[in-house]
C-alpha cells in the first residue's frame, strides 16, 4: 500500500526531529508542500556542485553522504544517514550549490520539501514556516553536536 504525503507525514511525526514542532493540525497544512519519493539502492540524489533544489527528510533507508577529496575521483565518507534524519539542508539558505554527493544505500523512501514549496510555505503560512525551520535547525544543531564529540573522542 503506497502512503500519500499527508499519511507518511502523519506517520512521522514523532520520529522525524524536524517535525519536533509541529502540532497535529501543522502535519495537514504541511502534506500538500511534501511529495513521497522513492530511490533505488545506488542511487544519486545529487552530486556536488549541482544546484540545491530540495531537502529530504529520510523516511526508510539510508543515504550516504560523501564529499570529494583533493584527489580527483576519490570521496571521503562524512555521512550515513537513516530513518529520521534530514539531508540537503545545508544550502537550502544560502543559495549554494551542493556540497557534498548524496547517494541511496539501501532502498528508501524519502519526503522531499522543494526550495519553492519552502519558500511559499513561509510566505502563506509563516508561523508553520518558523516551526519546521526551527526543527531543521534543531536537526542540524544536533548532528553538528554528534560531530563534534566524535571528533573529540579521537583525539
Amino acid at each position: 500500500m503506497k502512503l500519500t504525503a499527508a499519511e507518511l507525514c502523519h506517520r512521522l511525526k514523532h520520529e522525524l526531529i524536524s517535525f519536533r514542532y509541529l502540532v497535529e493540525e501543522d502535519i495537514g497544512v504541511l502534506a500538500p508542500f511534501i511529495t513521497c519519493r522513492q530511490v533505488q539502492k545506488g542511487e544519486v540524489l545529487w552530486r556536488e556542485g549541482d544546484p540545491c533544489d530540495y531537502v529530504a527528510f529520510i523516511a526508510q533507508g539510508r543515504i550516504d553522504i560523501e564529499k570529494e577529496t583533493e584527489f580527483e575521483g576519490k570521496q571521503v565518507i562524512v555521512g550515513v544517514y537513516g530513518k529520521g534524519a534530514i539531508v540537503g539542508e545545508l544550502c537550502m539558505l544560502d543559495q549554494t550549490p551542493r556540497s557534498v554527493t548524496a547517494v541511496a544505500l539501501e532502498d528508501s523512501a524519502l519526503l522531499i520539501l522543494s526550495k519553492e514549496n519552502l519558500e511559499r510555505l513561509i510566505e502563506e503560512n509563516p508561523a508553520l514556516g518558523v516551526k519546521l525551520l526551527k526543527g531543521m535547525l534543531l536537526a542540524v544543531s544536533t548532528r553538528l553536536r554528534k560531530s563534534f564529540d566524535r571528533l573529540t573522542s579521537i583525539f
